[in-house]
């Protein structure tokens, strides 16, 4: 990637704006843009360019990053026509954001007619990885364009070329099934200790360096004990994919017993626990009203 290249950043919410924290760390010309302005303005005060417009922001970029809260609003981007007038052809848009695989799919289509490359990029490792710089990044599309922009995916995290536009979103749905029945796991076995008398810190201390260790039995685990929910990782994006995963799996008539499990429990705890805005890790709350617990 040229040194001079300039990045636009679209969406500096939770993981946005530590992402472009790291971007302006890395020394990278930066503009970013959001919806609402004033998340994106202590980036700005850091040394960011802003504009007043998607399409301004974007206007002379040779990078593209979106992190938006999914497909649909990426596609609502694209619906603008002075926007999409906005890209340059030979510039590469970079797509961070939780999608169906088709829609990635869908948009490359769409952008290589205007000459743009572009690559599905979504991320694990919630908003502690994108502050350290250390997510992992899931990246499906041309190999030959990864390679031109690795070095700037590094300064976000670590990037792995996982196949053809798709499979990145398709290893992120992958990702966050693993995640999601990982933590129904921690839960359980946090209230099943809680109840028996056993110290929960006592026992993630213990099960550390063993098969059952895993950053969400440390991390979720010690949010659980200590009541912590403020959102890390939302429980309304955690539903959204596992409902995509179950889509996507629909296609290839697959049936993932544990993880529309997991999909049900999540929907009680958005839709009828107001906990839509707390972190994923709330699924304990659930898993306590479930059993007539406070």
């Amino acid at each position: 990637m040229p040194q001079n290249s300039r990045v636009t950043l679209i969406g500096t919410g939770l993981m946005g704006a530590p992402m472009a924290q790291n971007l302006l760390t890395g020394g990278i010309d930066l503009t970013v843009w959001n919806r609402s302005a004033d998340k994106a303005k202590p980036l700005v005060d850091d040394g960011a360019k802003t504009a007043p417009t998607a399409a301004k922001a974007v206007a002379g970029a040779s990078v593209l990053i979106t992190m938006l809260s999914d497909g649909y609003a990426t596609e609502a981007l694209l619906s603008d026509p002075e926007f999409c007038q906005a890209l340059s052809p030979g510039m590469v848009w970079i797509d961070m954001s939780s999608a169906k695989p088709e829609h990635a799919r869908e948009q490359s289509a769409l952008l290589h007619t205007l000459g743009v490359a572009h690559l599905d990029a979504p991320v694990s490792g919630g908003t502690k990885g994108a502050e350290a710089g250390s997510l992992a990044i899931m990246v499906g599309g041309e190999k030959t364009t990864f390679d031109q922009v690795t070095p700037l995916l590094s300064t976000m995290g670590r990037p792995v070329h996982v196949g053809p536009s798709g499979a990145g979103q398709l290893c992120k749905l992958a990702n966050q099934t693993i995640v999601a029945v990982t933590i129904s796991a921690v839960a359980e076995a946090t209230l099943l200790a809680e109840k028996g008398g056993a110290d929960p810190d006592a026992l993630r201390a213990a099960l550390k360096g063993g098969f059952a260790d895993s950053v969400i039995l440390q991390q979720h685990g010690a949010r659980m004990s200590e009541g912590d929910f403020e959102p890390g990782g939302l429980s309304k994006f955690q539903l959204k994919d596992l409902d995509n995963t179950l889509a996507e799996a629909a296609a290839f008539d697959l049936r993932l017993p544990s993880t529309q499990a997991v999909r049900d429990r999540f929907a009680y705890l958005v839709n009828e626990m107001d906990g839509a805005d707390l972190d994923h890790s709330a699924l304990y709350q659930e898993l306590k009203k479930r059993n007539g617990l406070s």
